[in-house]
């Protein structure tokens, strides 16, 4: 608007903030609608068997699922690309040890490749996830 003469509009120095925060209500709403579907990991049918339990430790986790897919960490790799990656990755961390999770049902000639790559690197001692049996049983 004009105004007439020489009135002068004064300079409103306020910032408006109510689209920004129209934006960042927008943005919490996706992001609490995505995190749930980022949560990834491998689903594995640990067998049960009559073992005392160890002591939590933080290692390399391998994971063979039923169908011969293996991941490392939760990062999903080829036979042949764990076989030539996995030396180097067990050479970053030695001293915390390498634990193997096969599914129940994975067939026994992938479990084996899995152990034998893990021994070709060097690896003396391997553990194996299972899970306790339920009482009574």
């Amino acid at each position: 608007m004009r105004r007439r003469g020489r009135e002068r509009v004064p300079i409103n120095a306020e910032i408006n903030v109510v689209s920004l925060i129209d934006v960042m209500m927008l943005l919490l709403v996706i992001f609490m609608i995505t995190a749930p579907m980022m949560q990834g990991g491998v689903d594995v049918a640990l067998p049960q068997v009559e073992a005392r339990p160890l002591d939590p430790k933080s290692g390399i986790v391998v994971t063979v699922t039923r169908t011969g897919a293996i991941s490392v960490d939760g990062t999903r790799m080829s036979q042949s690309e764990f076989r030539a990656s996995f030396k180097a990755l067990y050479g970053q961390r030695a001293q915390q040890g390498v634990y193997v999770q096969a599914d129940s049902m994975a067939r026994h000639g992938d479990v084996l490749r899995v152990i034998s790559v893990i021994q070709n690197a060097g690896v003396a001692n391997v553990g194996f996830v299972a899970e306790p049996l339920p009482p009574g049983k």
